[in-house]
Formats: structure tokens, C-alpha cells, sequence
């Protein structure tokens, strides 16, 4: 799945261990989850779409 969780992030001017403590995660699954590594639970999707106000389909997009 591609995100644009990494540019998100970015212009906020937030590390990812910032953005991991806002989340209640690790900021490991903040980077896996930038890098495509990993795809975030439904509950996680949600609390990144209301954190950036954003709807959960303009952060992630199938890959195909």
C-alpha cells in the first residue's frame, strides 16, 4: 500500500518519533509504515486520518 504518511509528517516538521508519540506507536512502525514495509491496522488508519484531518483514502493508495 503507498502512503503519503512520510510527506504528511514532513510538513509539519515532525520526527517520526514525534509522530510515533502522538500515534501511541514505536517510532520503528512509524518507518516501516513510511516505507511501505508495513500496512497499519484499520483502528491505527483512522487515528492517522483524524490526526492529519484527512480521510483515510487520501493517506493510503492501493498499490495497484
Amino acid at each position: 500500500m503507498k502512503n503519503k504518511l512520510k510527506v504528511l509528517r514532513a510538513e509539519r516538521g515532525w520526527s517520526q518519533a514525534v509522530l510515533g508519540e502522538k500515534l501511541d506507536v514505536s517510532r520503528q512502525s512509524i518507518n516501516a509504515i513510511e516505507s511501505g514495509r508495513y500496512d497499519p491496522s484499520l483502528p491505527l488508519a483512522f487515528k492517522i486520518a483524524r490526526l492529519f484531518e484527512q480521510a483515510i483514502e487520501d493517506i493510503f493508495k492501493d498499490k495497484g
